[in-house]
Parts: structure tokens; C-alpha cells; sequence
């Protein structure tokens, strides 16, 4: 069975938390296969942290809306910082949406990554994220 998701890349806007959706975003993709965090978050993180590529992504319009997809990924960019920020929601048709992950690569692959070193510490120290993402991304 498939596990659809999309992936969207944005650009941090002033006063929008990790843990909400943008109004506006630069790139959006489509995945059809294995869309949960310890399958494409953890792709996703890798690309980033290990140079690793993505494939089976489709391209898609920014205003396409799947009505199908059971998760839903930003990709937080920003010129002049070196890591990125990726959020991931839960948006099940079935289920209340809610965000279920905030955080840099790093910290996607210390959850989701099973051969992740257990004693790696991931701090959230130098991040400009309120209590609610800190809260996310260390649990």
C-alpha cells in the first residue's frame, strides 16, 4: 500500500513557526511510495547530511493540493544559514492533523533512523524556534 506525501520547500517567514503551515513555498514535489518519517523524512534528512539522493519525486504546481496524502513535509530554508529545518504533519484523511516532527537533518535521524548512533547528542540550543518546536524536535 502506498504512503502518499508531499514535499514542499519555503523560505522561514517572521512570525510563522515550524509547527504551522506557510502561506507561501518555492518548490513542491509528490511522493507516491513510503511517505513516513522513517522512510522519506528519513531520505529527506540524508540528502542534507550525507550528500545521499532523492529519487522518485514528481514535480508539481505549486497550487496542486493532493487530497490523498497521509503526510506532509516543509523544507525550511534560509540564505545565510547552513542547515535547513524540516517539519512533518500528519494529514491523514482519517486523523486530526497535527505536526509530529520539528527539526534540522540531524535531529530527523536521531528519531526516525534506526542505525542512528544512540549517544549522539542533537542540541536545540542555537535555534530561534519557541518552546512548542523545541518541545517537538527533543522528543
Amino acid at each position: 500500500m502506498a504512503t502518499r506525501a508531499t514535499i514542499r520547500f519555503a523560505t522561514r517567514e517572521e512570525g510563522v513557526p515550524f509547527d504551522k503551515h506557510p502561506e507561501t513555498w518555492h518548490a513542491q514535489f509528490y511522493n507516491h511510495w513510503d511517505g513516513y518519517p522513517e522512510g522519506l523524512g528519513v531520505e529527506i534528512a540524508e540528502s542534507f547530511a550525507k550528500y545521499r539522493k532523492v529519487e522518485g519525486w514528481e514535480v508539481e504546481a505549486l497550487d496542486i493540493v493532493h487530497g490523498d496524502i497521509e503526510y506532509l513535509y516543509y523544507v525550511w530554508q534560509c540564505r545565510g544559514k547552513s542547515e535547513p529545518w524540516i517539519s512533518i504533519f500528519k494529514v491523514a484523511s482519517w486523523e486530526e492533523e497535527r505536526c509530529i516532527f520539528v527539526g534540522t537533518p540531524d535531529m530527523l535521524l536521531k528519531k526516525y533512523a534506526d542505525e542512528q548512533i544512540e549517544d549522539e547528542e542533537f542540541l536545540c540550543n542555537d535555534c530561534e524556534c519557541s518552546e512548542t518546536e523545541r518541545d517537538i524536535c527533543t522528543n
